[in-house]
């Protein structure tokens, strides 16, 4: 696990299962429809039983770049934000929209006191945003986000795998460099 402090917050690195993490939210990569499916989305929704899709079903469903907020049922967690990223089409209003999503997760995690979230690397899936463009677009906004006023104490990236893990400190290091990735 890679901590660094943000003001008064702590950005955290780890490669994990986003469904074992003792924050208080967990971030679903969600579908439009908030439904059940593959990736992060499907193991969440295994993980907190079927109490997650019949209250998922009321909420509408969610835009691209936004986020909607629901109990954790059978998760260790006490929220899930639930936030559709964009499909990569390499256009420049993909990171317009995966920047959103983080943002308005971590929005969303203010609204409702939330002092711990995790995020997994969103898009990098099945919707194919490459995992150095994305991880970019991710710390960065989740840096700027936390150099503001926030309670949230500490944002944990749950990376799948150890070359996502590196590849998000890479991002972090160009970053501090003043390396602009984007």
């Amino acid at each position: 696990m890679k901590e660094i402090p943000v003001r008064k917050s702590r950005l955290q690195f780890v490669v994990g299962d986003i469904t074992a993490q003792d924050t208080e939210a967990v971030v679903n990569a969600a579908n439009s429809r908030l439904a059940p499916g593959g990736g992060v989305a499907g193991a969440i929704h295994r993980a907190a039983g079927p109490g997650l899709w019949e209250e998922c079903r009321g909420l509408g469903g969610c835009e691209t770049g936004e986020a909607k907020i629901s109990g954790g049922h059978d998760l260790p967690n006490r929220y899930v934000i639930h936030t559709v990223g964009p499909v990569y089409r390499g256009s420049k209003e993909d990171a317009v929209l995966l920047r959103s999503c983080y943002v308005n997760s971590l929005k969303l995690a203010d609204r409702n006191k939330v002092s711990s979230i995790a995020f997994p690397a969103l898009s990098t899936g099945i919707f194919g945003y490459p995992t150095d463009k994305a991880a970019y677009v991710a710390i960065k906004a989740i840096l700027e986000y936390l150099g503001g006023e926030t309670g949230i104490d500490v944002v944990r990236m749950v990376l799948y795998d150890d070359v996502s893990y590196r590849e998000h400190l890479r991002a972090l290091d160009a970053i501090n460099a003043g390396v602009d990735l984007s």
